[in-house]
């Protein structure tokens, strides 16, 4: 079995309750967030595509009409994405479809290959989920037809979570490791809107950025980047650290080689050692700082230091100084006083948290 004997059954209705408003048409990019997992199914050979929604509207109609699907509705309103689910698995005409949620924006349809082995593997099976540790996701998974019959029975005696109805089914569980974990990152709030935008301001990128930024000296940028370092070593990423420095520097001390070359008017000089080098270039104007992070040779995602000369996504870290860094292009925040800061719209960690610092970082570098 592979992708041209199953259908894809796009999952797209909901209130969209914690987000404000309709987050299926929620920018991420240039892209509305439906959009972006449409275009990416457009490459993969199913047998059939259908839009699983609430109701047809006309955006919805044009969208399905642009990507080659089959719109379904559901027939009983309010009743949450397994309504969606069991329309789709009634409607399609293939024996299995995988359902995916519209709001996973860096789900890899790719990743399905491991589901349909494990449905070859087990023809008894009538659900096949992945698994990350104990967290089953429903909306990512494939279903046999037969399983419209077990969704309606559980909406009918009032049960609205996919996972409890699968799993009276016979059903396999496919384990997912940690560092898949972006296949199944959910968009829920404008706080996920704003850690997914700022992965996607990576995605175009030969080498990931990531600034780490205050409002205010002392608020501990240096100690948070070296508190990361370690950790991102030990996953097998190599960082580089880029500073923006607004008090200007040397390099070299007074009568070295290269402090002479500088005052005989050298634009540029160099040192190369057996164990490294560095360049020194004068510039007009101060350079940008991504523009230097783009020069480093053999990393795999450069951390700027700056308190205002960064570019997203940007980590905002507040220890009660000043007014805490809450513009566009903040991805999530750290921070730390007497209490946590709650900052409205943006996900808070804690400042002294290195874990989730690590596991942030590697998730807007897309790593």
């Amino acid at each position: 079995m592979d992708f041209s004997d199953i259908a894809l059954l796009l999952v797209a209705g909901g209130k969209s309750s914690r987000m404000g408003q309709d987050k299926r048409w929620a920018a991420l990019g240039d892209t509305a967030l439906l959009a972006r997992l449409a275009q990416k199914a457009d490459r993969i050979p199913f047998a059939e595509r259908l839009l699983c929604v609430e109701r047809e509207t006309p955006a919805l109609l044009r969208l399905a009409g642009q990507h080659g699907m089959r719109l379904v509705c559901d027939e009983r309103q309010e009743a949450g994405p397994m309504e969606g689910l069991r329309r789709g698995l009634s409607a399609m005409g293939t024996d299995w479809g995988l359902a995916v949620s519209c709001d996973m924006p860096f789900f890899a349809f790719e990743a399905a290959c491991d589901l349909l082995s494990a449905a070859q593997e087990s023809p008894a099976a009538r659900a096949v989920l992945p698994v990350q540790g104990r967290r089953w996701q429903p909306l990512a998974a494939l279903y046999h037809r037969g399983l419209a019959a077990v969704f309606l029975a559980a909406l009918a005696r009032g049960e609205r979570k996919i996972r409890a109805a699968a799993s009276g089914a016979a059903h396999v569980l496919v384990p997912f490791d940690e560092a898949r974990e972006s296949l199944f990152f959910n968009v829920n709030t404008p706080a996920d809107l704003r850690l997914a935008a700022g992965r996607i301001a990576n995605e175009g990128r030969r080498v990931p950025l990531v600034t780490v930024s205050a409002p205010q000296s002392g608020t501990g940028k240096t100690t948070f980047i070296e508190r990361v370092l370690p950790i991102l070593a030990a996953a097998g990423i190599r960082a580089g650290v880029v500073k923006g420095d607004a008090h200007g520097y040397h390099l070299d001390r007074k009568g070295k080689d290269s402090d002479r070359f500088r005052a005989a008017g050298a634009r540029a000089t160099a040192v190369v050692s057996p164990s490294g080098y560095f360049i020194e270039q004068r510039t007009e104007t101060r350079e940008s700082l991504a523009a230097v992070a783009a020069r480093l040779k053999d990393v795999d995602l450069v951390l700027i230091e700056s308190r205002n000369h960064g570019t997203a996504p940007i980590l905002s870290l507040f220890r009660g100084k000043g007014e805490p860094i809450v513009t566009d292009e903040v991805a999530a925040a750290f921070a730390k006083s007497e209490r946590q800061i709650p900052i409205e719209g943006v996900r808070v960690f804690d400042l002294d948290d290195r874990e989730a610092a690590a596991r942030t970082i590697r998730f807007l570098a897309c790593r």
